[in-house]
């Protein structure tokens, strides 16, 4: 009879006691990550992206425009170290010398001038929208005059309308020669300018209006053509809605621009023959009379104007939200 030897297992490791187990634990266990949007300078961020453009617009805008109201109330001349307070009498002085404001009438042709502009820009923009030959060719001729430089268009002008300049050559291929006086008489001086800023800036609402209509969704013009819409309708029905606020803009932009202007006339007829706008007469108060703070003044006048007029533009058309998706 045999006997089985039954042999006892190898000894194994020893166990690890609770300590070492808790100690392994805590050597294995990640802390938790952090994400960036729960970072506290997170909220920073932003208002450090701001902090150099609030700092140049505080400089260069809020900063002059502060000093401007300070000298309306003073007799500065814009040499003397020496500024008296004088209250508001350079306001009344503007309130009772009402031939300073005649000037604004001048302001009328450029604003007749903007609707001809805008009304210009709204149909070359809806013309190139739509797949044309050369069309790219035809948009950076229209957008070209307002890169240029306005001093230089000035001077390219007052030859171009001089007694028997470039205008006048071309008129007499037509039949229509002799020696014109266009920048003679008032109302021919004033509308030869404001046909200037025409040419000038209609390239200018061009460009705005011909990327607020390329925005409209294809999907529109594309169930547009299928319910029989004409081109007509098309730009009545779905091309004027989707750009209103874009036409409210420019609207804003022709009304400022009529009251505040100043390079074009200044260049080419230094305000002479009745040409002269606001902005002229107060550059020629503050520098040719030095009359700094009269000047700044007229200057605050013609910012509340500008602000009340944008005022009631908008109070009268407001923005109408307007979804075409």
């Amino acid at each position: 009879m045999t006997h089985t030897t039954h042999t006892a297992p190898p000894p194994g490791p020893p166990a690890k006691t609770d300590g070492v187990r808790r100690r392994a634990g805590r050597r294995n266990r990640v802390a938790p990550h952090r994400s960036w949007r729960q970072h506290p300078l997170r909220r920073l961020t932003p208002w450090l992206f701001l902090l150099v453009p609030l700092a140049l617009l505080i400089t260069f805008t809020y900063v002059p425009v502060g000093n401007m109201i300070y000298y309306s109330f003073t007799d500065w001349d814009g040499v003397s170290p020496d500024r008296s307070f004088v209250g508001g009498d350079n306001y009344r002085e503007l309130a009772t010398r009402p031939e300073l404001f005649r000037v604004f009438a001048v302001s009328l042709y450029y604003l007749a001038a903007s609707v001809v502009q805008i009304a210009a820009a709204l149909y070359f923009a809806t013309l190139l929208s739509f797949d044309l030959r050369l069309r790219n060719l035809f948009k950076g001729i229209l957008f070209f005059p307002y890169l240029i430089n306005g001093v230089a268009i000035g001077f390219v002008f007052l030859y171009f309308f001089q007694d028997g300049g470039t205008l006048d050559s071309v008129l007499s291929l037509f039949g229509a020669g002799g020696d014109h006086a266009w920048l003679g008489d008032p109302q021919s001086a004033n509308t030869s300018l404001a046909g200037v800023s025409v040419w000038r800036f209609t390239g200018l609402n061009f460009v705005l209006f011909l990327g607020a209509i390329q925005s409209i969704p294809g999907e529109q013009y594309e169930a547009a053509q299928l319910d029989g819409a004409s081109r007509w309708q098309q730009f009545r029905h779905l091309i004027v809605p989707g750009i209103r606020p874009v036409i409210g803009l420019s609207v804003i932009l022709a009304i400022s621009g009529s009251l505040s202007v100043f390079e074009i006339p200044y260049i080419m007829t230094g305000g002479a023959t009745g040409t002269q706008t606001f902005v002229i007469q107060t550059v020629k108060l503050a520098f040719q009379f030095n009359k700094t703070g009269l000047a700044s003044a007229c200057a605050v006048v013609l910012l509340l104007i500008i602000l009340a007029v944008t005022w009631i533009q908008r109070r009268l058309v407001p923005d109408e939200k307007v979804d075409l998706v």
